[in-house]
């Protein structure tokens, strides 16, 4: 089967015929229909992450936000059948852990990362491997388009978790979401669906046009302001509820805090890059004064979706608003140089194999 392989970091992956998976007696094999471009996909192929012991190593199979048709079916699985068309967390558990059975299986103390380890090669591929796939395959609504679907492996899905689970948001707060790529759209739209106030920060005119049309009431754009924190501040009087640090580079996650109002929540979701190495200095005595609260958000637990697939169902929330473009598979490598200079918006996704 064909797959994108990750040869070199930086360097424009290889496609070319791999041995096809098989599943093991938990799991099953997807054919893939369509698959986010993810930034974490762009961290992987920098060769990120070595401070967490989590570098992808060469011969990697990206691809981490995948939809598509079960195809083969272990012989323990009891949930999932041929023929059914799933979703899949990019954060595998194994559905067996104290957090797995608590619902917190984004977080479970065996999971895998879907796509950035060899054990779970991932979907930029013709087919790809779910262990525990009664944990991890989850079925499609009837009827949903597959490209649409594509970023509720990861960045839908964690801005989701982390809106809507992670801060304590109620209908006509005022929420700050810095950085408008794919995840940071998704937050803002979650945000409005959940009757948040938006306010969407970025330096690019069209990402904060696309943030306004998925519901940000206003926009700042960080490169003709001095004082981001203080232009929020001054657009919700006095500082926002919840703020989204969606990129991950120490001057939005910066900046994000320091525009919360007091006892305001901090939401992290962006993950940081070479520069930062994993540790971002914070304003602390800041903080502690004005009863800061600052959360992680790690994907969504599986036990989670059928929330957000209830509001997709009610018109509430469509992940396909945020999707940007398609492109086929030997179009990645174009997608992740592009996410060097921020200049793709949305979710770009893979939906040709």
């Amino acid at each position: 089967m064909r797959a994108a392989v990750l040869d070199a970091y930086g360097e424009p992956l290889s496609i070319r015929d791999v041995d096809r998976p098989e599943p093991d007696p938990t799991g099953v094999v997807v054919e893939t229909e369509a698959c986010g471009i993810c930034r974490s996909d762009w961290h992987a192929w920098q060769g990120d992450w070595d401070w967490l012991g989590a570098q992808s190593p060469t011969g990697q199979i990206l691809g981490h936000e995948p939809a598509g048709t079960v195809v083969e079916v272990g012989e323990d699985v009891s949930s999932v059948s041929e023929g059914d068309r799933v979703a899949v967390p990019f954060t595998l558990g194994d559905g067996t852990c104290p957090h797995c059975r608590q619902g917190r299986g984004n977080v479970c103390e065996n999971g895998v990362p879907l796509g950035f380890t060899p054990i779970a090669q991932g979907a930029f591929a013709e087919e790809f491997a779910v262990p525990y796939a009664d944990h991890n395959a989850i079925a499609l609504p009837d009827g949903v388009d597959a490209t649409e679907m594509a970023g509720l492996g990861c960045r839908f899905t964690t801005a989701f978790h982390g809106v809507a689970h992670r801060a304590d948001l109620a209908p006509g707060d005022w929420v700050a979401v810095h950085g408008c790529g794919g995840v940071g759209l998704s937050a803002v739209h979650v945000a409005d669906a959940l009757g948040g106030r938006v306010v969407a920060v970025d330096l690019d005119e069209d990402a904060l046009d696309h943030a306004r049309d998925l519901g940000a009431e206003t926009t700042v754009n960080a490169s003709d302001v001095e004082d981001v924190p203080g232009e929020v501040i001054d657009i919700t009087d006095g500082g926002a509820d919840v703020s989204v640090d969606a990129l991950g580079v120490a001057e939005t996650c910066r900046n994000a805090i320091r525009s919360l109002g007091t006892r305001g929540q901090h939401v992290q979701i962006g993950l940081t890059t070479s520069e930062e190495r994993g540790e971002i200095s914070l304003p602390t005595d800041a903080m502690v004064l004005e009863e800061i609260e600052f959360y992680g958000s790690y994907g969504m637990a599986p036990s989670d979706y059928g929330e957000l697939f209830s509001m997709v169902e009610a018109g509430k929330l469509d992940p396909g608003r945020v999707v940007s473009e398609t492109v086929d598979l030997a179009g990645v490598s174009e997608q992740l140089e592009r996410m060097s200079d921020f200049e793709t918006s949305g979710i770009p996704v893979v939906d040709s194999f």
